[in-house]
């Protein structure tokens, strides 16, 4: 059986307080009273009231400053507030409903009038209370689905790489008296071997939600630097075209994250082509558009690659969403997808028109300040 709400009523006119009490009391409510703003305070902060009915007009502390202070206080902020006015006083309806007033009756007051308000009311705080708990459920079984998908994923990725390397090690125990088979049976192992290593460091950057420290670089140092990174740690003979730099640009970043982020979606660019073409056939452009909105630039890396397959579209950032087939890969997106959003942004994959993708993702010009 629901508990009944609690309404406190809050009126310096005695007459006005009991009308209101035996009404409500009536439909069964309780009733929580009070005489003044300091009175009504004190109530709310024992009482918690569902609903507040307030007169505006009161000695000392009015009804608006009451109002301004019950949305201040932690856990009443949500309370519904129906003010009691003076039929003439619009601008004490209005200073009401600026205070965050939901609502607001008329002197003389109609009971039927008051009650249907006073029902709209709870159910309106019901309803968006509804919404919240739906929301965050929505939100803890979204967590789910990533934690199992990602646990999924690995487990797959890394059966699929011990299966590699039990195979080898039996070929090996075979082909002792084969030097050739015996070196290249042990080089595929040790690549097997640091995949399943490279999972486990992604896993790791996943997990973590530590804020990254933040120091002020120059852009186009970072794009730069990233631009070596990838090259250097993919071994790829890939030539990045910057567009539209930035000389003198300063952004305020953590320099690993950023760069790690541009290497993943540069060599998610690069691998977008099909194996037959050269590499100075991959073509790849990176462009610095600025003040997308207000203190946020954006990054875009373009390809003319084989596009975004159909079948990962809607699950391109998904851990293991791969269009490849070699073992072991397809966290390259879920871990800079993380990364920019460490970092205050935001981050997509579109399809180009002439043909291939662009990758796009925000980034704040200065990070916020954050109190702890």
């Amino acid at each position: 059986m629901n508990k009944p709400p609690t309404i406190l009523v809050v009126d310096d006119q005695p007459v006005n307080v009991r009308i209101l009490q035996r009404k409500l009391e009536k439909e069964g409510m309780i009733v929580v009273t009070a005489s003044s703003g300091v009175e009504a305070l004190e109530r709310i902060a024992v009482s918690k009231p569902a609903l507040v009915l307030l007169d505006v007009v009161m000695p000392g502390m009015d009804g608006v400053e009451v109002c301004r202070r019950l949305k201040e206080m932690p856990g009443t902020e949500d309370v519904p507030v129906i003010f009691i006015t003076a039929k003439d006083s619009r601008e004490n309806k209005l200073a009401g409903l600026n205070a965050g007033g939901a609502d607001y009756i008329t002197k003389p007051i109609d009971l039927d009038e008051t009650l249907a308000r006073v029902n709209t009311q709870l159910r309106i705080r019901e309803n968006h209370r509804k919404n919240l708990d739906l929301q965050n459920r929505l939100a803890d079984a979204r967590q789910s689905a990533a934690v199992g998908a990602i646990t999924q994923g690995i487990a797959h990725n890394l059966n699929n790489l011990l299966g590699v390397v039990v195979g080898y090690v039996d070929l090996l125990k075979t082909a002792s008296d084969n030097p050739v088979l015996v070196r290249r049976s042990s080089e595929l192992i040790d690549k097997a071997v640091k995949r399943m290593v490279k999972i486990v460091q992604q896993l790791s950057t996943i997990a973590t939600d530590e804020r990254p420290h933040i120091v002020k670089v120059p852009l186009d140092d970072s794009i730069e630097g990233a631009i070596r990174r990838f090259v250097g740690d993919y071994k790829v003979p890939a030539q990045v075209k910057v567009l539209n730099p930035k000389p003198g640009m300063v952004i305020e970043t953590n320099i690993e994250t950023f760069e790690d982020i541009l290497g993943r979606l540069l060599i998610n660019a690069w691998e977008s082509y099909p194996d037959n073409v050269s590499a100075s056939e991959k073509i790849i452009e990176l462009e610095v558009v600025p003040e997308v909105d207000d203190g946020v630039l954006e990054i875009r890396i373009h390809d003319q690659g084989q596009g975004i397959d159909p079948e990962v579209e809607d699950h391109a950032f998904e851990p293991f969403i791969s269009g490849k087939t070699a073992v072991g890969r397809g966290m390259g997106l879920t871990v800079a997808r993380h990364g920019v959003r460490t970092l205050g942004g935001e981050i997509w994959l579109e399809r180009r028109r002439s043909g291939g993708t662009t990758a796009r993702f925000t980034h704040p010009m200065a990070q916020p300040v954050r109190l702890y």
